[in-house]
């Protein structure tokens, strides 16, 4: 079974691929807020076999300005397959392509990148909807944890990392599922909002779903 399939208490309840949520909608954008100043919008598209997403963050964080945009392909079990993205800062112009096999094996612009082997996500820091990617693919359960480690593209200099991070979903809140996320990397822990396709409507210290 896939990395990430699996958490402490058990794993998710056992349903595959991303069928539990509706599907996503044409189109998204979230304010980003207090860690930086900035919009996001995204536009979603059915695939062949899975999703298309294509957005753009604009923002002014810690003194500096940065456009990203990207494109994610995303297969019928809601696993990253390729992702491009492009950045823009007062340093210059920068591109990075991700490719992914779907069973944890990438490659960065070309290069085998086995620091990044068992992810299954693209997480942008530039972005918020990428944290729908785990919470889609997983199907937890009220309860339960899962392990989602990430490669993680910083958003002023494009570097591919890999981030471990945790996602326990706990008890809904109305419409709204509801999901405590830990990054240990940087010491972060926070309790993210979703809605009924998987799309973060609060993150906390970081970006409010406008539309």
């Amino acid at each position: 079974m896939e990395r990430g399939q699996h958490g402490a208490a058990g794993g998710p309840r056992g349903r595959v691929g991303i069928v539990a949520f509706t599907d996503l909608p044409a189109t998204a954008a979230w304010r980003h807020q207090r860690a930086r100043c900035g919009f996001e919008v995204v536009y979603f598209e059915r695939s062949a076999d899975g999703y298309r997403v294509e957005g753009g963050t604009t923002a002014l964080e810690e003194g500096l300005t940065w456009l990203v945009t990207y494109r994610v392909s995303l297969d019928g079990a809601g696993r990253t397959r390729a992702a491009t993205v492009h950045g823009r800062s007062a340093s210059g112009s920068r591109s990075v392509t991700l490719e992914a096999d779907g069973g944890g094996r990438w490659r960065v612009d070309g290069v085998v990148a086995a620091e990044l082997a068992g992810c299954l996500d693209v997480d942008l820091e530039s972005s918020a909807v990428t944290n729908a990617l785990p919470v889609r693919r997983l199907d937890l359960a009220v309860g339960r944890r899962a392990d989602a480690p990430a490669a993680y593209v910083r958003a002023v200099d494009l570097s591919v990392h890999r981030l471990e991070q945790t996602y326990t979903r706990v008890a809904d809140d109305g419409s709204c599922q509801r999901y405590d996320y830990t990054a240990p990397a940087f010491a972060f822990a926070c309790q993210l909002t979703y809605d009924d396709a998987a799309l973060v409507v609060d993150y906390p210290g970081i970006a409010l779903r406008a539309f």
